[in-house]
């Protein structure tokens, strides 16, 4: 089975970056129920862990866009929380969302991350310059992947696919450093003294 070490000639490469949200940033799992007046209530659970590494490619520069094969609010609302479209293929239609998302940018397959977890992904996981699976994807995935997280979704895979793609940049160590200190004003102040 692939592991998550990215080659930097690959990883130079990566321009866009296509996020699965059902099993990639949850574990797959969906609550659902309904208020008294019998509005529809859909809950989803994301690992906070995943949201930083999204944070850190879009730092990187990199365009990182959330792409779906159902309706969702939850999805909509950590899209909205994290600053990064998200766009929904009903029915697990998705090839043509990442192709459009391509030509805005002007980026083509072997500059295109993906990671993924199931069937509807295959049409655009056998195209990326780098598939990535989570490490509970269906066979069909894995067998198709060019690596695989040794996290599960919805328990910081793509956070650790962020590290290893960015590490593999050379950006990663710089990254955190500024992440770092924008959050340690003490920090700051001594740095900026003559």
């Amino acid at each position: 089975m692939p592991d998550m070490r990215i080659p930097a000639s690959i990883a130079q490469n990566i321009r866009l970056v296509v996020l699965d949200v059902d099993g990639v940033l949850t574990d797959g799992g969906i609550y659902m129920g309904a208020t008294a007046s019998g509005t529809t209530v859909e809950l989803k659970r994301f690992e906070i862990t995943d949201g930083l590494g999204i944070k850190m490619m879009d730092r990187a520069g990199l365009h990182v866009v959330l792409v779906s094969g159902r309706t969702s609010a939850a999805n909509r609302v950590r899209a909205e929380e994290l600053d990064v479209p998200f766009h929904e293929g009903q029915g697990g239609f998705k090839l043509e969302i990442v192709e459009r998302l391509q030509d805005l940018h002007g980026v083509t397959w072997v500059e295109t991350a993906c990671v993924c977890d199931d069937l509807a992904d295959l049409p655009i996981f056998r195209r990326a310059g780098l598939a990535v699976a989570v490490a509970n994807a269906v066979p069909e995935v894995l067998a198709e992947a060019y690596a695989v997280t040794s996290r599960p979704g919805g328990q910081g895979a793509v956070r650790e696919f962020a590290e290893a793609l960015l590490r593999a940049r050379g950006e990663w160590a710089a990254l955190v450093a500024a992440y770092v200190l924008e959050r340690d004003p003490t920090r700051k102040k001594a740095v900026s003294r003559p």
